[in-house]
């Protein structure tokens, strides 16, 4: 069983405070916040390349590879999915209200 402090629920949440405090780092040295205030294309390109990521390391996966690639792979795409959030306003809480408004 997984500890509270090793929930995703909380590893999402630090990651959120992460990716909104960098957005005041200078762009030169923090990738985060060039992806928030550089170019919009560049981070969807992002998302959907990583997405494919995803794709071909869960097809790998059910080949017998082990799962280590699509965990790597899915947390690259969650990362960029929000720092996207974060850039265009979509907040934590309103990703949360969206959940649980599909159970």
């Amino acid at each position: 069983m997984m500890s509270a402090a090793n929930t995703l629920g909380s590893s999402v949440d630090e990651l959120t405070t992460i990716i909104a405090k960098r957005s005041a780092a200078d762009l030169a040295e923090s990738y985060t916040a060039k992806l928030l205030h550089g170019d919009l294309d560049y981070l969807l390109k992002k998302i959907g390349e990583e997405a494919t990521e995803v794709v071909m390391a869960a097809k790998d996966t059910e080949g017998g590879s082990g799962n280590e690639q699509l965990r790597y792979e899915a947390v690259d795409l969650l990362y960029h999915l929000l720092v996207a959030c974060e850039r265009l306003g979509v907040s934590p809480e309103d990703l949360a209200a969206e959940i649980k408004g599909r159970f």
